[in-house]
């Protein structure tokens, strides 16, 4: 099954940053961005673009470790506001900013205050140069007292030029430790079993490969071929064991997927919508709406491969492993030429906008699109992490090195819905298009995978939803 091909889309180049040429793609939903640990000690992870509100800010594309958004284009008096977050109990607090900045000035100053913009200061951050706008660098501060439990936090910018002076990628809080989203032994990063792991490598290193034929298209490639299952208000990855607490998401794959998933419950819940039937992962994205009713999606193609300059070091997906692409906090307009969009494909194509211009309008012919694309380096170390993506990084260079050193599937959900829109657009449970995000929670059959990654994507072979050249 195809649908055709993404369209190339364009943005405007900050003057003064290099920005990736890749598609901007974000690795977390706003709910996911600020989940404390459950242990006595705190350690949170707030990431910039989860805001609630903001004045003078723009998301764009990081290429920082773990890949996503930051924040930038923030000059003095602009602000951002995040609802919610747990400064823990009393005693200490270590503060961490992750800055990067290419204002030589030296002159500007972040500023974490509690309640309001002039509410009291809970740490700042004098900046300075890193060295560009994308040479990242972590900030600490430590706050000797400060309110407990759940606060509203601001970061309020000062400078005294008036020109933008820093990005932002995420803060963090944390009691003992300075806090690091690499390193953080909080509840919410899982452990790989480092010895199943061993032997899952194993037996994949040691698997024969197929010869591809002649005529084989030397593409790194193959799919799970998945039609709509359920809808629930459910998320396990970001809201585990809490039916309801979620916005409504449409699930693909494994039938029995809801807010008690586990990884057990997967493997013992064979019926999916998806071939293969090895595949008994777990996929979700937000419904989507038209005119208040439920658009659910009439196909959707899971494609793993790579991108990588060589896709030969590429390994499987440990079992249990997840991770979520998007950014459900995303509130920003779309218009045509933008990023990350719905799109049109097919006959006839795109023949106009919503109202808004938020939207495309498809001919008959045509459907309506979307395709989200997951990282594809991993730390090698955890299944999953507090804000779903701290264990995972893009390869924007072609290669996965540094703190993610593990080669995985590119994964990417292209998802086709049964209408071709009206001037009145569409509604996604999360908001705006530009809220569009994905779950993968792997559950595949691990001989069946391992087949396919060594036949298709080591040895640079398409192969269809069997496994097949």
């Amino acid at each position: 099954m195809s649908f055709g091909s993404r369209p190339t889309a364009h943005r405007p180049r900050r003057q003064v940053m290099l920005l990736s040429s890749l598609v901007a793609i974000a690795l977390t939903t706003a709910t996911a961005a600020m989940i404390p640990s459950t242990a006595a000690a705190l350690d949170l992870v707030v990431q910039a673009e989860s805001f609630a509100a903001q004045s003078g800010a723009q998301v764009e594309t990081t290429v920082d470790t773990g890949g996503g958004q930051n924040v930038g284009y923030l000059a003095t008096g602009d602000w951002l506001r995040y609802d919610g977050v747990d400064l823990g109990p009393a005693g200490t607090l270590t503060v961490g900013a992750r800055i990067a900045s290419a204002d030589t000035a030296g002159t500007g100053v972040v500023e974490l205050r509690t309640g309001s913009v002039t509410g009291p200061v809970l740490a700042q951050f004098a900046i300075t140069s890193t060295g560009g706008w994308q040479a990242w660098t972590t900030r600490t501060a430590t706050a000797a007292t400060h309110p407990t439990g759940q606060q509203t936090v601001f970061a309020v910018m000062r400078n005294t030029t008036g020109a933008n002076f820093v990005n932002i990628n995420w803060f963090s809080f944390a009691t003992g430790a300075t806090p690091s989203p690499s390193t953080s032994a909080a509840t919410g990063w899982v452990d790989v079993d480092q010895a199943a792991w061993a032997a899952q490598l194993a037996a994949f290193r040691a698997m024969a490969m197929d010869p591809a034929p002649p005529n084989a298209v030397r593409v790194p490639e193959f799919n799970a071929s998945c039609t709509y299952s359920h809808s629930k208000p459910d998320d396990p990855i970001v809201f585990p064991g809490l039916a309801g607490a979620s916005h409504m998401h449409s699930f693909i794959g494994n039938r029995s997927t809801n807010a008690n998933t586990t990884l057990a419950s997967l493997l013992a819940n064979p019926g999916t919508s998806c071939g293969p039937a090895q595949d008994l992962s777990a996929y979700w994205v937000p419904t989507l709406f038209e005119r208040g009713v439920a658009v659910e999606p009439k196909a959707v193609i899971v494609y793993y491969g790579s991108r990588l300059a060589d896709s030969a070091a590429t390994v499987p997906f440990p079992l249990g492993f997840r991770m979520i692409a998007g950014t459900a906090s995303l509130q920003t307009p779309t218009p045509a030429g933008s990023v990350n969009q719905f799109y049109c494909a097919g006959p006839g194509g795109e023949i106009g906008r919503s109202a808004d211009g938020n939207w495309p309008r498809c001919a008959p012919g045509a459907s309506l699109l979307f395709q989200l694309v997951f990282p594809d380096c991993w730390d090698g170390q955890h299944l999953d992490s507090p804000n779903h993506k701290s264990h995972l990084a893009y390869s924007y260079t072609g290669t996965c090195t540094g703190a993610y050193p593990v080669a995985i599937p590119s994964v990417s959900f292209v998802i086709a819905y049964p209408t071709p829109g009206s001037v009145d657009g569409f509604t996604l449970a999360s908001g705006m298009a530009s809220s569009m995000h994905g779950d993968f929670f792997n559950a595949w059959d691990n001989a069946a995978l391992g087949h396919r990654v060594k036949n298709c994507i080591v040895q640079k072979a398409k192969c269809n939803t069997a496994g097949q050249f």
